[in-house]
């Protein structure tokens, strides 16, 4: 008992109810969101669209997302992140009740290019807010719980998702709408607000001429996370991790049919990653939390490495499974300290702006994963996961390199938030 009690201690203790209510949102969230999952085999088999122009709208829902991440980062620091939170969700369900009862193929086009910016914008909205209201010393083990969250919601769509589509697609959408609605209403009842109203600061932008003048203040805005070159720096790091994260849902299926492995390998290699997340994540904190982020980052970003190298020798499944719980580990490593370090990386009035290019690694990568990882592996062959595992292991020393400037920044950053004043003296949510 006293084992367990510590357990839970070390992976969920001492966080606020409130974090609690936008993990429940989250999972609910994730859990319902798998509608889009089934678009294009929505398109092709009901409403009698090509495999080609099906591909073009589901790639109008992941240009949506890229806008939606930027557009959920400016309103959660302009509205405020339960507002941000609330119109994104319930905007989502009528769109979705919408897509299940149209026909023409241009409107779903549109209305999947819609849902896409409003099922994006909730990200850093959520991330955000969990910032604002967990200590930053506790922060850690609640990116791991928001990781687990996301994941097993995933997880729980997938399940659904398969059983509602073939029951009815007009049920898959409307359950979606349902769900989302689900998490509006968890947020709208228990979640308050959480943006911080502090005191206005501004930038100083040299004279635009030698002569003196006086210098013109400008207000910060998502500017300023695209300047941030510490920030910038992590989020190319982090941009390699997504790229190699990727690979498994874009790279490693041609490779595994050329290895003669049919659709039901690649499912036990997809599905032994997710369980492993689902069972193993909620022991992570124990193993991280007494070493430096940095450090946690290149090894995690070094199994991930080893794990896709391994692929240049993969020709059985049991080799594709012993690498897939290799970059596994790797990713469940990563996840804490990525995270955290992006929240600390953001000053306390622009967090959802940096959350929401943080969060624009995510697309990008989707977009140059598969692009450039055809192209290699058509012409390079096995040869392909050895420049994978060899990028993993440039970024993997990079955060080695950058981890001291960075906590240099970031203890700056807090020193800063100190000595500002605030118009409002609760800032953090009761201990549950």
């Amino acid at each position: 008992m006293h084992a367990l009690r510590r357990w839970w201690n070390d992976t969920a203790g001492g966080l606020p109810a409130t974090f609690w209510y936008l993990w429940a949102g989250l999972l609910i969230n994730r859990a319902g969101a798998f509608a889009m999952l089934f678009l294009s085999l929505y398109l092709t088999d009901v409403r009698g669209a090509s495999v080609g122009l099906a591909g073009t709208v589901v790639g109008a829902y992941g240009a949506g997302g890229a806008a939606g991440v930027l557009l959920g980062g400016v309103l959660a620091d302009r509205w405020g992140r339960r507002a941000t939170l609330l119109a994104a969700h319930l905007v989502t369900a009528g769109l979705m009740v919408t897509l299940a009862f149209s026909r023409p193929l241009l409107l779903i086009a549109v209305l999947s290019a819609l849902i896409g910016v409003v099922h994006s914008m909730p990200s850093p909205a959520f991330v955000a807010a969990i910032v604002d209201v967990v200590p930053a010393e506790r922060r850690s083990r609640a990116f791991n719980l928001q990781f687990w969250a996301f994941n097993l919601g995933m997880a729980v769509a997938s399940l659904l998702a398969g059983v509602l589509a073939e029951a009815s697609f007009t049920a898959l959408f409307l359950v979606d709408a349902g769900a989302t609605l689900t998490a509006a209403a968890v947020i709208g009842w228990k979640v308050p607000e959480t943006l911080r109203a502090a005191t206005p600061t501004i930038e100083l932008q040299p004279a635009a001429h030698s002569a003196p003048e006086p210098t013109r203040p400008r207000r910060p805005g998502l500017h300023t996370a695209l300047t941030d070159r510490t920030f910038l720096v992590f989020v190319g790091l982090t941009f390699v991790l997504a790229v190699l994260t990727m690979q498994t849902s874009t790279i490693m299926p041609l490779a595994m049919s050329a290895d003669g492995l049919g659709p039901s390998a690649y499912g036990s290699v997809v599905a032994l990653g997710g369980a492993l997340i689902v069972v193993g994540q909620l022991f992570v904190p124990r193993l991280i939390d007494r070493h430096r982020k940095d450090v946690v980052l290149a090894a995690s970003t070094a199994l991930l490495a080893l794990g896709f190298g391994v692929l240049a020798v993969a020709d059985e499944l049991a080799v594709y499974l012993g690498a897939a719980a290799v970059w596994t580990v790797g990713s469940m490593l990563a996840a804490p300290p990525n995270a955290q370090i992006n929240a600390d990386l953001a000053p306390p009035q622009l967090r959802a702006r940096y959350q929401s290019v943080f969060y624009l690694t995510f697309p990008a990568a989707a977009f140059v994963a598969p692009t450039l990882g055809g192209v290699s592996l058509q012409h390079l062959g096995d040869r392909h996961w050895l420049i994978v595992g060899g990028l993993g292991l440039v970024a993997a020393i990079g955060h080695l390199l950058a981890g001291p400037s960075r906590e240099r920044h970031v203890a700056a950053l807090r020193r800063a938030d100190e000595q500002k004043p605030t118009t409002r003296a609760k800032d953090r949510a009761p201990i549950a």
